[in-house]
């Protein structure tokens, strides 16, 4: 492979790493506006009365199993009654 080839496969995958790296620039950008976005939402359900921290939890629990839910309050209950909870 001579210079001219070398140089010119080193600029292609400048190239490609540079787009890849742009790319991640940008989603990361965007997440940072999703995040600002939910601190907005979460704000005005707080100012509305809402108590945020208990929506946290509620979301969470959404992406859940519900079986998984389910066992976990079950072994939680046993747990608070082992207590005298």
């Amino acid at each position: 492979m001579d210079d001219t080839q070398a140089d010119n496969s080193y600029r292609v995958t400048a190239n490609e790493l540079r787009q890849f790296i742009e790319r991640i620039e940008r989603l990361d950008m965007e997440k940072k506006d999703l995040a600002d976005q939910q601190k907005e939402v979460m704000a005005e359900a707080k100012a509305r009365g809402y108590d945020t921290k208990v929506m946290r939890k509620v979301i969470a629990l959404r992406k859940r199993d519900k079986d998984d839910i389910a066992e976990e309050e079950a072994v939680l209950e046993m747990y608070k009654e082992a207590l005298g909870m």
